[in-house]
């Protein structure tokens, strides 16, 4: 959907405004102080418009409209560039949905973290912000969730938007009287601007994405994948490590269920020298699918049975939960796999001192409550960083760069 980049120039009152590099978007809003984007509900790719002051035919797929008062009106002009750097502000981001990691390169990693610690700066200076004034999220969801739902539903309403909200859509929606998740979506993308899922199959954000004319977040679907997860994640790996090539990350528990480091195994192909390490109950060991995909990239990993070796070694330790929900009736399984792997003082002890513990939470008992005490327990932090995560996410697909 993309169409070649473009530079605009403007002047008011004979100054000049910042060059500002676009793709296609679904609406351009000029104004004297800023160059952005509105996201139309009718469809993903929609025409550029901009001010009526050009000749009348298309540029691409670009025209002409005049939205502008006259205390507004300055004159806006496109032309054709070359190497056009990758993102400005006012450029559409280049993601039409978020649906799982393998949609992100590294320039694209490092934009959106920038973006991330700007959204902090809102969130600690700027409690009124408007940037996502009159926009609306649905967020659905179809599993439990505490952290991902309520960062979502805060993001937007930091930002200055509205949220629309069923918790249980399992149990509460009209999924309950057999309603196909095709025609759920299509009726809720006719309330929002955006929706936010979390479902137990896997696929399903895909499937719900192909559907909406809106922007989809995938917000965990079954075993599959947690995009948003894994790029707080990644960002606070960066934050608390200060790098992200060549490090070392052990990621342990339940690996075979685990959306979260599925997800963020993926990512962490992004960087260079990296090595994952494997650690958990041979019942829920990680599957062929990521191993031959970390192969493919030439990442380096190894599985193990020895939680303090690897612990010793690594710059990250990503501890799961085991997830009693995906063993059905097998609870003998569960049990068995449960409490195999812990994070408590001996682990700590034999870390090294700038490696930290992470989580995507919740917890049960496989890192113990002393661990928290810690300065090395990064998990909490981890948590509030899928705030300002979250909050680029919503500001990037609903008004771009």
């Amino acid at each position: 959907m993309a169409v070649s980049s473009s530079l605009f120039t403007s002047s008011l009152q004979g100054s000049m405004v910042t060059p500002k590099t676009l793709k296609c978007c679904k609406e351009f809003k000029c104004s004297p102080s800023n160059l952005s984007f509105q996201q139309s509900r009718n469809t993903k790719s929609m025409h550029l418009t901009h001010l009526g002051l050009l000749p009348s035919r298309k540029l691409s797929r670009w025209e002409q409209t005049d939205r502008f008062s006259s205390k507004d009106r300055f004159q806006c002009r496109a032309i054709e560039v070359e190497n056009a750097p990758s993102f400005s502000v006012g450029k559409k981001f280049q993601l039409d949905d978020i649906i799982e990691a393998q949609q992100f390169d590294r320039d694209t990693l490092s934009a959106i973290f920038e973006v991330a610690r700007e959204m902090e700066k809102i969130e600690k200076n700027s409690p009124g912000s408007q940037i996502l004034k009159g926009y609306l999220m649905a967020t659905l969801f179809y599993e439990p969730s505490t952290r991902t739902r309520l960062s979502f539903e805060s993001a937007m309403k930091r930002l200055g938007g509205e949220v629309l909200t069923t918790e249980n859509a399992r149990e509460f929606s009209s999924a309950a009287k057999g309603e196909t998740l095709e025609d759920t979506i299509r009726t809720v993308e006719g309330y929002s601007d955006i929706i936010v899922m979390r479902h137990f199959e896997s696929g399903a954000a895909r499937r719900a994405a192909a559907t909406a004319s809106i922007p989809v977040i995938n917000a965990g679907d079954g075993p599959g994948q947690h995009p948003s997860q894994a790029l707080l994640d990644v960002y606070t790996i960066e934050r608390e490590v200060g790098k992200l090539d060549g490090i070392k990350v052990g990621l342990v528990g339940d690996l075979a269920n685990g959306r979260t480091v599925r997800s963020l195994a993926y990512l962490l192909t992004k960087y260079q020298d990296v090595k994952i390490y494997f650690v958990s109950p041979d019942v829920v060991k990680m599957k062929d699918d990521i191993k031959d995909y970390l192969t493919s990239k030439g990442v380096e990993w190894e599985e193990s049975a020895d939680l303090m070796e690897v612990a010793s070694k690594c710059d990250v330790v990503y501890q799961t939960r085991i997830q009693k929900e995906r063993f059905g009736e097998r609870i003998d399984l569960y049990e068995a796999a449960r409490g195999k792997f812990i994070v408590d003082r001996d682990v700590l002890d034999i870390m090294q001192k700038h490696a930290v513990v992470m989580h995507p939470l919740p917890r049960l008992d496989e890192i113990t409550v002393d661990v928290d005490r810690d300065p090395r327990a990064a998990y909490f932090r981890q948590a509030k960083n899928g705030l300002y995560i979250r909050m680029a996410l919503l500001k990037l697909l609903l008004v771009g760069w």
